[in-house]
C-alpha cells in the first residue's frame, strides 16, 4: 500500500512509523527543512542545544511520547525537572504550580479557596466524564463549582489569554483535560527537541519511508483509474505517475478544505467553520539572567497590560550553559490570524515587547538583549465551543483513502506533542483498518 502523508510534524512522523512497521510504503511531504512542525527548532553556532521556535515541555504524564521514544531507543534521553511557574496578581508574581502553592496564595480568602480545592480535586481525580462536561462553559461552570473570585483570579485571566474574545465560549472539558493531565515536573530532551524529531525522522527513513523537505503541498486529487488513486501536486512538481492508495493530511483544517476541494460540501463545511487561534512569539536572548528568582513560566493577564500572554525563562528550565551562556526569553501570545501581531515588521513587534522585560527586572536595560528572534504561525490553538465532539471532523474523510488529522482533534486534550503522537498512531491504525482488504 503507497501512502502519503502531508506534514512531518509529531502526528505524520509517528503515523509513518506504524504504516511502515505494518509494511506500507510512505512518502511524507514537509513544507519546512526539516522535521518536527511546530516543535521544531533552531540552532546558532555557538549553542550546542536546538532551540524550539515556539515554547516546548513535555509533563511526566505524557505516556505516549514516552512510549515512542523508548521504541526508538532515545527514551534514555528525555529528562524531567520541577522548574517553578508563577502567575502574575496585584503587581506580583506567585507559584499556583502545586496544592501548597495554592494554600499561600494571597489572592484568595480561606473560605474562597475551599471551592477551589474541591473542584480541582473532583475533576483531577473524581471523575474522567468530560462528555458531560462539554456541555458547558468553562466561565459558567468554573464561576459556580469553584467560586467566583477564584474563577476571576485564577480562570478568568487564563482562558481571556489562552481565548481570547472566544473565552465565554470554552467549554468546560478543554479545562478538565488541562487539570487532568498535566503534571509539575516537565520534562526536555537532550539537545533539543529537533533532536528528538530527527530521531525520530531518521528511524522512519532507516523503515524505508522518503521525507520529501521543502516541497509544499498544492492539490490532492483522487481519480478513478481503475481504482481510486490519489494525485500530490506539489511545488516542487512530482512525477505525474506517482499515484497514492492513501493520504494523510496533518495541515490546518482550512489548509485542507483548499487542497482537497473534492470533499463534500457538508466535510469542507465542518472543516471551515473550526475556530483556531495563531500564536506569535519573541524570542530574546540575554546576556544574563532576567528572573533572578528562577521563575520558568510567568502566567500574565491581559489586564495587566502585557504586551503578551506569557513570559517563558527557557534558561530557567534548561541551563544556559547549553546555549553559549545566553539566557533566552520567550515572550508569546495566542490571537486570531488577522491581528496586528502577524502583520508587523518584525523590528516594530520587538520593540512593543521589549520594555515589559523591566517588569520581571527593574534593572533591565535594553543593552543586555544580543539577539532576537521573531516567529508567527497562524494555526496553532484550536477553540472548542459547546458539544465541540459533535463537530469535528472525522479522521477518515468521505472520500476513499483520504484521512485528515490535525490539532482540533486531539480534543478533549489541549494541543501538544504527546496528543498529536497519539492521534498519528491511532489514526495509522484506522487507515490500515480501511485500506487493507480483509482476508
Amino acid at each position: 500500500m503507497n501512502v502519503a502523508i502531508i506534514g512531518a510534524g509529531a502526528t505524520g512522523l509517528a503515523a509513518a512509523y506504524d504504516l511502515l512497521q505494518a509494511g506500507c510504503r510512505v512518502t511524507l511531504f514537509e513544507a519546512n527543512d526539516r522535521p518536527g512542525g511546530l516543535a521544531a527548532g533552531f540552532k546558532m553556532p555557538h549553542w550546542d542545544w536546538s532551540l524550539e521556535k515556539f515554547y516546548h515541555h513535555w509533563f511526566e504524564s505524557d505516556t505516549d511520547v514516552l512510549k515512542l521514544a523508548a521504541e526508538i531507543g532515545v527514551r534514555d534521553r528525555v529528562i524531567f525537572k520541577r522548574p517553578l511557574t508563577v502567575s502574575y496578581w496585584n503587581g506580583r508574581f506567585y507559584p499556583l504550580d502545586s496544592p501548597l502553592a495554592a494554600l499561600r496564595f494571597p489572592g484568595l480568602s480561606l473560605p474562597a479557596k475551599i471551592p477551589f480545592g474541591l473542584a480541582v480535586i473532583y475533576l483531577k481525580y473524581l471523575t474522567a466524564n468530560w462528555r458531560a462536561l462539554e456541555r458547558y462553559t468553562a466561565h459558567e461552570w468554573a464561576a459556580r463549582w469553584m467560586g467566583r473570585a477564584a474563577y476571576e483570579v485564577i480562570w478568568q485571566p487564563l482562558l481571556e489569554g489562552k481565548f481570547g474574545d472566544f473565552y465565554q465560549r470554552v467549554n468546560m472539558a478543554w479545562l478538565w483535560a488541562r487539570i487532568r493531565a498535566r503534571s509539575p515536573r516537565l520534562g526536555t530532551f537532550i539537545g533539543g527537541f529537533q533532536a528528538f524529531f530527527d530521531a525520530l525522522a531518521a528511524r522512519v527513513q532507516a523503515l524505508g519511508g522518503v521525507i520529501r523537505y521543502a516541497t509544499r503541498v498544492q492539490e490532492l486529487r483522487c481519480e478513478d483509474r481503475p481504482a481510486h488513486k490519489w494525485i500530490v501536486r506539489a511545488q516542487p512538481p512530482l512525477a505525474e505517475s506517482d499515484a497514492f492508495d492513501a493520504v494523510l493530511s496533518t495541515t490546518s483544517p482550512r489548509l485542507m478544505a483548499k487542497l482537497a476541494p473534492q470533499l463534500p460540501m457538508d466535510y469542507l463545511g465542518a472543516l471551515n467553520a473550526l475556530e483556531s487561534l495563531g500564536a506569535v512569539i519573541v524570542i530574546f536572548a540575554l546576556d544574563r539572567q532576567l528572573d533572578t528568582q528562577g521563575y520558568y513560566w510567568h502566567n500574565l493577564p491581559k489586564s495587566a497590560g502585557f504586551p503578551y500572554l506569557a513570559m517563558c525563562e527557557h534558561t530557567n528550565f534548561v541551563e544556559a550553559a547549553h546555549f553559549g551562556g545566553q539566557h533566552l526569553i520567550y515572550c508569546g501570545d495566542y490571537l486570531p490570524p488577522s491581528h496586528p501581531y502577524f502583520s508587523l515588521p518584525e523590528d516594530e513587534l520587538r520593540a512593543i515587547f521589549l520594555p515589559s522585560l523591566a517588569r520581571f527586572n527593574p534593572q533591565f536595560d535594553p543593552s543586555w538583549v544580543q539577539a532576537a528572534w521573531v516567529f508567527r504561525e497562524a494555526y496553532t490553538q484550536p477553540v472548542p465551543f459547546v458539544n465541540h465532539s459533535r463537530h469535528i471532523p472525522p479522521v477518515k474523510t468521505p472520500l476513499p483513502g483520504l484521512f485528515f488529522a490535525s490539532m482540533s482533534q486531539v480534543y478533549p486534550w489541549d494541543r501538544g506533542t504527546n496528543y498529536a503522537i497519539r492521534l498519528g498512531r491511532e489514526t495509522a491504525a484506522a487507515m490500515l483498518s480501511a485500506i487493507t482488504p480483509s482476508s
